[in-house]
């Protein structure tokens, strides 16, 4: 077998898809959140992200960290993605972006590399559920003040937000109070953790999953379990959820994420992405 044949349980998990080659969806791009190849782009950014067009993504999301780069560093970096006819349509960020003295600072480094989409990964610390309506309060402002702009912004799931706080979830309360242009970035093995379902959740949502994190988690036990398995490895119901996505999210771009896997950050995203092109053909 070559370097990117496909496990049995990858080839399992696809033979249901049948028909489900969704005509619009085949127009939907996938591109690779770079926390996945983490270490390598703290070593060496314009060769890793290279290395990712190469690959065949067309489009990148860079995380946190790019917070740090100067004006001048992100000129480079937009030089960077032009040249290899790749873009990046949203970054990743910490509380810190959303501050009254850090949301400039993002908008210019998000207008810069032609990013229009400023999601939060986190939202720290929150306390009950009176918490999450002021954080949603305070995202609904940040929504305002990047619209006049031609921008957006969003919060991305993780486990936390499914679990029940004072009876509802938070998620339901961050979704309930931020206005309908707030993208709810789906990470779909977080919610597979926690026992959610993705689908639901996107049915329930019309037209606010404009973005799709890609990323699998398996039950058990074990190195190649959790969320060590490849995207189409794992227990998420992929054939499902892009016909949601498709039909009623409105997904404009999904996004393959990696925590880990059994081989190399580079080659785990090429892997990742013959899987997709097998799903998706």
């Amino acid at each position: 077998m070559n370097s990117l044949s496909m496990s049995r349980r990858t080839f399992v998990a696809m033979s249901g898809l049948g028909p489900l080659a969704f005509a619009a969806g085949k127009n939907i791009p996938v591109g690779l959140e770079l926390f996945s190849v983490r270490d390598e782009l703290m070593k060496d950014l314009p060769g890793t992200v290279r290395a990712v067009a190469k690959m065949g993504y067309p489009v990148v999301e860079f995380y946190a960290p790019y917070f740090s780069w100067t004006p001048a560093y992100a000129k480079d970096v937009r030089k960077l993605l032009d040249d290899l006819g790749i873009r990046c349509n949203s970054t990743h960020n910490n509380p810190a972006s959303f501050t009254a003295e850090g949301l400039p600072k993002a908008i210019e480094l998000n207008q810069i590399i032609g990013s229009k989409n400023i999601i939060m990964a986190s939202a720290g610390r929150v306390e009950g559920i009176a918490g999450w309506k002021t954080l949603g309060e305070q995202m609904t402002k940040v929504s305002e003040t990047l619209k006049p702009l031609g921008m957006g912004t969003g919060f991305h799931n993780h486990q936390t937000e499914w679990a029940p706080v004072e009876g509802k979830r938070p998620m339901d309360v961050l979704a309930a109070n931020t206005p309908k242009e707030f993208t709810l970035q789906l990470d779909v093995g977080t919610v597979m953790e926690a026992g959610a379902d993705p689908v639901a959740w996107i049915t329930a949502n019309p037209g606010r999953i404009r973005s799709i994190h890609c990323k699998d988690w398996a039950a058990g036990q074990g190195q190649d379990r959790g969320y060590r398995v490849l995207f189409g490895e794992g227990d998420s119901p992929w054939a499902k959820i892009f016909e949601a996505a498709e039909s009623v999210g409105g997904v404009e771009y999904y996004l393959i994420e990696q925590e880990g896997s059994r081989f190399p950050a580079l080659e785990t995203a090429e892997r990742c992405l013959a899987t997709w092109k097998k799903m998706r053909a």
